[in-house]
């Protein structure tokens, strides 16, 4: 059989496992009715509406795997931007190097393999994700497995960023915070605003935030020879001083035009400014000193990013539904650094100003039709495609060769284009067992120009099967089981395809150039999912999962000499296998013990393994994944007081990255409270702090060779303990 033939072949052969399953299934008892509870009195009749197990809940109920976190949990501690929610969430871990930005990572995998949508779109490059803010986010949705409407760009999984949607009437919300720690400082500023007039509904989120920061970072550099002699001993300061500024903005307009015809139009503004001196003090106490024992960088970076959709959503008389969406989005970011070092007598051994200007624009189409039928199938079938072009303009200038040298300029252009069709059905076979079928065809057009390299051009085509299940266990209410086949991928991105060359001041092993590789290709990954999962009470979870992916054409990072300086770049490999078990409970107290306080409890528990064939082990882990994360918390209320605290563990240890990079990654604690007191139903006051253990970020990277021996940089970057006040105001 024809390759073209295969992902079709792929997922005839889920659809047959699944039908292994028991043929029996017992009817589903019928949904009992919310009970209503009634207090008289004579002047006021109050009536509570209080949900039931049987309620519907779409971690529950639905047949692809989804956890949704609601915007209560979002705002729980007060949190400033969305990477802090994020490491809270289960199967979620944020890496960061350096205290500043992080990584977002399922499975423990980062480095493009955990795809991060906003809206159900990919984030523009260089768009900053803590430069998101909370109190923008209605909902966020971690997809474990595929789903055909998505791009599945998803090797480890989906995480969708739903920005504000729902309209309350005359809703007028403030809230005011600062926040400080021994290394910074910042205010905080939210405004919510929505109403109803008539066909006519409006909603409006505005956040505004400010993080002042000044601290001593240190770091060593040692280099042994092959004999195991020392070679080199450096000690390095890096005194900071800088405030990061981001301003959100998300005005959403609905037009109701008749019943089940509804036109909206949603906006998303981000502008972000930087600012930040960086001093580098290199003291050499054995070997040769750097080129540059002391620089003084300065960096100054101001983005800006506008995304505008306009969706139309009709529902026919026949029960069909359409939607469609039309989006541009447009983006520039510039970046100017100064970048002096001296001698040790003083003598300016470097003056150098780089201006870089990033211009993105950009245009999308999608839709999707979807009827449900009589026998159980809701089918669905669209498509998502788009033009997106960056601009880069670069300029250097050294000030130490005279006013008649000449600048370097360089100049860059990519164009990417994409195009998927997809189509799915959504199966109820019985009432205990349904299925998801769906199929995903996607093409990726890069084009990437430059006057200092020449053309490069890359493409890729991939299909991707999906098979979904859901299966109820008759007699047992509550436990299901699930089982997901999936074809994901992982495309190159611009900046790895692109054979510019990037420099580095002091080059070295561990500080080498990059230079990107036009002749890379997707890496292609055919996983497996499976859960168990018990509801045993209301609001009571334990589930157990697994899942397994194989990655072929593996992408990984290659250093080497050219015979002046040390490159980095990507290169496609062998292939990679990653496994993973989770374990999630939560529940509230009163499910085990009557009489118990209102105490909810939530454990998860992570354990990662994977190996990359073409790195010799030990630790040849892929993408330095991160082998063991463990969240813990617990929230308690009582009359006006609500109250609780998160603890999240991520361990470390040494890894390979290929057959001369080693690593470590460095075990994080992470304990945070936060208490919520109600003055009454229009103002309350939040306090959280955060990294009460006080613990910083480490970083240590090795290169090692037969012939040179090895070279190690070790960075300590300190964090001190952070308290969050917020006054929040409804009016």
């Amino acid at each position: 059989m024809s390759s073209a033939f295969r992902p079709f072949r792929m997922t005839a052969l889920a659809a047959a496992a699944s039908l292994c399953l028991p043929a029996a299934f017992a009817q589903q008892a019928p949904a009992a009715s919310k009970p209503v509870t009634r207090q008289e009195d004579k002047k006021i009749q109050q009536v509570e509406v209080k949900g039931t197990a049987d309620a519907y809940d779409p971690r529950r109920d639905d047949t692809a795997t989804k956890i949704v976190v609601n915007s209560e949990e979002i705002t729980k501690y007060g949190d400033t931007n969305v990477l802090d929610v994020l490491k809270r969430v289960p199967g979620i871990t944020v890496n960061s190097a350096n205290g500043r930005g992080g990584e977002i990572r399922m499975r423990g995998l980062g480095a493009g393999y955990t795809q991060v949508l906003i809206n159900g779109e990919r984030a523009p490059a260089g768009f900053s994700m803590d430069s998101l803010a909370p109190d923008t986010i209605e909902r966020i949705e971690v997809l474990r497995a595929a789903s055909a409407e998505f791009s599945t760009q998803s090797v480890a999984g989906t995480i969708n960023i739903i920005l504000k949607r729902a309209v309350k009437n005359r809703q007028r919300e403030l809230k005011l915070a600062a926040q400080a720690a021994s290394n910074g400082w910042g205010p905080n500023a939210n405004l919510q605003l929505s109403d109803r007039e008539g066909a006519f509904s409006y909603s409006v989120s505005a956040n505004a935030a400010q993080d002042r920061f000044e601290f001593d970072s240190s770091g060593v550099e040692t280099g042994v020879s092959p004999t195991g002699q020392p070679t080199m001993l450096r000690t390095i300061r890096l005194p900071q001083k800088g405030q990061f500024t981001f301003l959100n903005l998300s005005p959403r307009l609905n037009w109701t035009l008749a019943p089940d015809n509804t036109i909206t139009s949603q906006t998303f503004l981000n502008h972000n400014r930087f600012r930040n001196r960086v001093g580098t003090e290199t003291t050499t106490i054995i070997g040769p000193p750097p080129a540059y024992p002391n620089m003084v960088p300065t960096y100054r970076n101001e983005g800006t990013y506008l995304r505008s959709d306009l969706t139309w959503a009709r529902k026919f008389a026949s029960g069909a539904k359409l939607d469609l969406k039309i989006g541009a989005s447009a983006g520039q970011s510039d970046n100017a650094s100064q970048r002096s070092a001296f001698a040790a007598n003083g003598a300016a051994l470097l003056d150098t100003d780089i201006a870089l200007a990033n211009r993105d624009r950009g245009l999308n189409s999608t839709g999707k039709y979807s009827r449900t039928l009589k026998q159980g199938h809701t089918l669905a079938f669209g498509w998502d495609g788009g033009v997106d072009t960056r601009t880069d303009e670069r300029s250097e200038r050294n000030a130490l060769l005279g006013p008649a040298a000449q600048p370097r300029d360089e100049e860059a252009e990519a164009r990417v284009r994409r195009l998927a069709l997809f189509a799915q059905d959504e199966w109820n076979i019985t009432p205990q067992w349904s299925m998801y079928l769906g199929a995903r065809w996607e093409g990726i057009r890069t084009h990437v120009e430059g006057n200092v390299f020449g053309t490069a051009r890359a493409g890729s085509n991939v299909w991707s099967p999906i098979m979904q299940t859901l299966y109820k266990i008759p007699g047992k209410k509550g436990d299901q089981l699930r089982l997901a086949v999936t074809r994901t991928y992982k495309a190159p991105s611009v900046q790895n395809l692109t054979p510019r060359r990037q420099t580095s001041d002091n080059n070295s092993s561990t500080e080498p150039d990059y230079q990107g590789n036009p002749n890379l290709k997707p890496e292609l990954a055919f996983g497996i999912d499976a859960a168990y999962e018990h509801y045993w009470a209301e609001g009571a979870l334990l589930s157990i999962s697994v899942s397994s992916r194989r990655i072929s054409d593996f992408t990984r990072t290659l250093v080497y000499f050219d015979g002046g300086r040390w490159i980095a770049t990507p290169s496609n490999q062998d292939s990679a296998r990653t496994r993973s078990l989770e374990i999630e409970t939560k529940f509230p107290l009163k499910a085990v013990m009557s009489d118990a306080p209102a105490v909810d409890l939530r454990a998860s528990v992570t354990r990662n393994w994977s190996r990359v064939e073409s790195v010799p082990g030990p630790d040849n882990r892929l993408d330095q994944q991160t082998p063991l994360s463990l969240n813990l918390g617990a929230d308690y209320k009582a009359g006006a007081l609500t109250a609780g605290g998160s603890f999240a563990y991520r361990s470390g240890g040494p890894f390979r990255a290929s057959l001369n990079q080693r690593g470590y990654a460095f075990a994080r604690r992470d304990l945070e409270v936060y208490g919520l007191w109600k003055f009454d139903p229009q103002r309350q006051l939040r306090v959280a702090v955060s990294n009460v253990l006080r613990q910083g970020y480490e970083t240590e990277s090795t290169y090692m060779d037969d012939r040179i021996g090895s070279q190690t940089r070790y960075f300590m970057y300190p964090n001190g303990v952070r308290v969050r006040a917020t006054y929040e105001l409804k009016f």
